[in-house]
């Protein structure tokens, strides 16, 4: 192994090391109130909103409820009164708080006990989520209606990975000066190279086609490279990464192939 590819190497056994998830595990084990963890928890928490919404949804809650009830389960989680006690060896945040959350919402008294939903603490005001992470993948009332929970938990947390490394890649461009290049090219960032007009894009901004195909190339590195990270915070160990990103591409695929079904 080069020096090169050994640094390389030894810098992504320092990211793995302190990705979100293992700190967080880390500090429970540790038993402390660790301010770090605590903030990694809320920051991986942003990304369940809508799987845990729409996994609450399913179990035939109305909106207003689902809301309250995905509002106080989030609480629960942030005080640490439901991860203390869940089987932490699963290795994945996503499996583990689908787990937390199907005993929640089993726990009957938990959902009374509170003064008011939510109880003293809100994590973030719902029209601010709302606001600050629509949706790019729209799924039909048919298959909100008809899927099982689990499956709607999987796709809508795919999507909001997905764009969470897309919203990483926007504000990169942004930073540096490429912003409507990144407008023009983000929708064609997944797409099939034959489903892409290459001209199209080239006239749109005024550039030569072999200079799209070379920017459109570089996009989607950099955006494998944002998600593989985004993927990363999510896990204990390295070794799962592979496989956490092929089960995301597979939920994406799910939802993306009932949406194009709808049209």
């Amino acid at each position: 192994m080069t020096s090169d590819a050994a640094a390389e190497a030894d810098g992504a056994s320092r990211r793995f090391t302190t990705t979100r998830w293992s700190l967080i595990l880390s500090s429970l084990d540790a038993q402390s109130d660790d301010e770090k963890a605590r903030e990694a928890l809320a920051q991986l928490c942003r990304i369940y909103w809508r799987p845990i919404f729409a996994f609450i949804c399913r179990q035939g809650h109305s909106a207003p409820d689902a809301q309250d009830l995905t509002q106080d389960f989030f609480v629960m989680v942030l005080k640490g009164n439901l991860l203390q006690h869940a089987d932490r060896n699963r290795g994945r945040f996503r499996s583990l708080l689908l787990a937390a959350l199907q005993n929640f919402l089993l726990d009957a008294h938990a959902k009374r006990s509170a003064k008011k939903r939510g109880g003293d603490v809100q994590f973030v005001s719902w029209d601010d989520w709302m606001a600050e992470a629509p949706s790019r993948l729209s799924l039909p009332a048919a298959a909100i209606e008809q899927w099982p929970a689990e499956k709607l938990y999987d796709v809508r947390w795919a999507a909001t990975v997905a764009e969470q490394a897309l919203r990483r890649l926007a504000e990169e461009c942004e930073s540096h000066g490429r912003r409507r290049v990144f407008d023009a090219l983000s929708s064609s960032l997944t797409a099939e190279r034959e489903d892409v007009s290459y001209e199209a894009l080239a006239r749109g901004l005024g550039v030569e086609t072999t200079a799209i195909k070379r920017l459109l190339h570089q996009m989607r590195q950099r955006y494998r490279q944002l998600l593989r990270e985004e993927v990363a915070e999510t896990i204990e160990h390295p070794s799962d990464v592979d496989d956490e990103l092929r089960y995301l591409c597979s939920a994406l695929a799910a939802g993306q192939e009932t949406e194009t079904l709808d049209r």
